[in-house]
């Protein structure tokens, strides 16, 4: 199975939206950052179930909302209509987008973009897509926040395929200077706190919904599957802040804003 392939199975198991919902500040926290026009048109790619589109429609703005995965997009036109938003709904990959050149004021992804295997193609497209002059925002997780380490610790179980680059790598500036090369780059570091009720609360919900862990205990036999749990829940307890009674992790992630020259 070709790699793109294989991520679109891991996104498509399990249920992305159920962890995206608790994700929310970020793309409220990113469109702030972009300091987004209610006349802009937005795209948002590799959306899942819609944490920045639904913060962009927000604002008045014009928003298209994508991801490869139809479940997600479903997710995210029913919190649409809940809040009584107009966005606009399509499937389409991150490394070929169905648009126009220079379609958009503003294009964005939280945690999305980040995930594709061909990294220059995606980031290729983001800019071709964006108007000259426009903004590319990006919440990418980075090597040595949590979820960076929570990688790490699956690639000691479950080696990535040779040749591929992680996708914390787009939490990295410099990456982000080379994918983005011609354009300008400012990058802030930023923290989201994961909060649940225990490490095994968190531990069922990651295995359960999340699709890179579901796909990584699904590979493995009984007794391998009880060792990656235990690197996990050691991981989760080192970097517990909330106490015997809770959980509360930081995880940092770098905040980019992209102006196309």
């Amino acid at each position: 199975m070709p790699w793109s392939s294989c991520w679109q199975a891991a996104w498509s198991s399990g249920n992305y939206a159920v962890v995206g919902t608790t994700l929310q500040i970020v793309g409220e926290q990113l469109c702030e950052a972009l300091d987004l026009r209610s006349d802009w048109k937005v795209l948002d790619v590799a959306a899942g179930n819609g944490m920045a589109s639904l913060a962009a429609a927000r604002r008045w703005c014009d928003v298209t909302s994508t991801d490869y995965v139809p479940a997600l997009l479903e997710r995210g036109r029913a919190r649409a209509i809940a809040e009584g938003l107009s966005i606009e709904f399509r499937e389409a990959d991150a490394e070929s987008l169905p648009f126009p050149d220079a379609s958009f004021d503003a294009v964005v992804s939280t945690f999305g973009v980040m995930f594709t295997p061909n990294q220059a193609q995606a980031a290729s497209e983001l800019a071709r897509v964006c108007k000259p002059g426009g903004r590319i925002g990006l919440a990418n997780w980075t090597p040595e926040g949590f979820i960076g380490q929570l990688f790490k610790t699956l690639g000691k179980h479950v080696p990535p395929p040779a040749g591929v680059r992680s996708p914390a790598m787009w939490g990295t500036v410099p990456r982000l200077v080379e994918l983005f090369s011609g354009h300008d780059v400012a990058a802030t570091k930023q923290t989201f706190h994961f909060r649940y009720k225990s490490a095994g609360h968190w531990l069922q919900v990651f295995k359960t919904y999340y699709g890179p862990t579901n796909r990584a205990f699904a590979s493995l036999e009984p007794a391998k599957q009880a060792a990656l749990e235990s690197d996990i829940v050691e991981l989760l307890e080192l970097m517990n802040r909330g106490g015997k009674n809770s959980l509360v992790v930081p995880s940092e992630y770098l905040e980019a804003v992209v102006t196309k020259r």
